[in-house]
């Protein structure tokens, strides 16, 4: 195991290495930029391809061939009128003026370092903003991870127990239904019926605590806290428990066909002895060994749309509002700080596979 774990860790340098260049490859070619988004503003034009966010917006990178952005005959609207002294000077204070293959070494060799450089807009330091927003995905991730699992294994083995059966059938019904919606439309939904949209004003609409939160009391807080996050994580469970539950379904029925659980029905076992003795372990192993890559995919991707509908400030807000201004130090940043997490986490599953199982040995497929 030493050997595969080491090797997998040798790995992530590479992998991390190729998805900076290729992401810088593809900046390259994408229209706007930071000085842009300054010319835009200094101008008052709404302008360009990104759209705006607090009066940014984006064009051609420089009119031309220099910063991060694609090359183009035509000048950028926003420059003209602007002093070419101060597009110098732009260029310059964002790193602009040299060479993309400078730019990109330098990157890199301070990424190795974890250091990420500041944000553009923000004026802050790129790791301190990734912390900052990292508690409230994580609250997402964790809350909806844990509330699929509870929902969705219980549910895929009375499923699998009771296949055929009209039990069977209209939950079957009703989880091809809550996994055709996708989680941020099923957040409007609630919102509409919940949030004070065009029903009820039961649960809040913005942000995960109160304004008075540092005034409340403990249990308090708690409270508000656990009232805020009701309809965002509902939203997220919504769109995620339905392949986990037909997952631990097919795998309890591929288990329970099995010789040993015959052999345990001839010599009369119970059925709950049968289900939660033998067949549990045997067909949890995937689905539990899968935790930590379902616990990375809700953070990094089901949580982006669910941030911006409840105003939730988190990594998806963030890398949100990142890419509409070509805020690139955060764009990067924050691409490597959840590629490196995903490698990591998808390692962990395949130690926790190992520690289920001590049949599967990664080390003897020389993977």
């Amino acid at each position: 195991m030493i050997a595969y774990i080491t090797r997998r860790l040798l790995l992530i340098i590479p992998t991390l290495l190729g998805i900076i260049v290729i992401n810088f490859a593809v900046i390259q070619l994408a229209p706007g930029g930071p000085v842009q988004q300054i010319m835009a503003q200094m101008s008052g034009e709404d302008a360009g391809v990104t759209g705006t966010i607090g009066g940014g917006g984006g064009g051609d990178v420089g009119g031309g061939t220099d910063s991060f952005g694609a090359s183009g005959d035509s000048i950028y609207r926003g420059e003209q009128g602007v002093d070419p002294e101060l597009v110098a000077k732009l260029n310059k204070q964002f790193g602009f003026d040299r060479p993309w293959y400078e730019r990109l070494g330098k990157m890199i060799v301070d990424y190795v370092r974890f250091d990420f450089g500041d944000s553009y807009f923000r004026d802050e330091a790129v790791v301190s903003l990734i912390i900052e927003k990292l508690p409230v995905s994580i609250s997402l991730g964790l809350w909806t991870t844990l509330l699929t699992y509870l929902i969705s294994i219980p549910l895929g083995i009375r499923k699998a127990v009771n296949d055929g059966t009209p039990f069977d059938i209209w939950t079957s019904g009703i989880i091809i239904f809550a996994n055709a919606i996708p989680g941020f439309l099923f957040a409007v939904l609630l919102i509409i019926l919940f949030a004070g949209g065009s029903f009820w004003d039961l649960f809040p609409l913005r942000g995960l605590v109160s304004d008075d939160w540092d005034q409340l009391s403990w249990p308090l807080k708690i409270l508000d806290y656990l009232w805020h996050m009701v309809l965002p994580v509902t939203a997220m469970v919504v769109g995620g428990f339905a392949s986990l539950t037909l997952l631990t379904k097919n795998s309890f029925l591929d288990q329970i066909k099995q010789q040993y659980v015959l052999t345990a029905r001839a010599k009369g076992l119970k059925q709950g002895r049968i289900l939660y003795g033998h067949v549990f372990r045997n067909a949890m192993l995937i689905v539990i060994a899968g935790f930590p890559e379902a616990f990375v995919d809700i953070l990094f991707t089901s949580s982006l749309l669910i941030e911006v509908i409840f105003s939730l400030d988190g990594l998806g807000q963030l890398g949100f509002e990142a890419i509409i201004r070509r805020d690139y130090p955060v764009i990067f940043g924050s691409l490597f700080i959840f590629t490196l997490i995903g490698l990591v986490m998808k390692l962990v599953g395949d130690i926790m596979y190992m520690l289920i199982d001590p049949r599967i040995d990664f080390e003897a497929r020389n993977v």
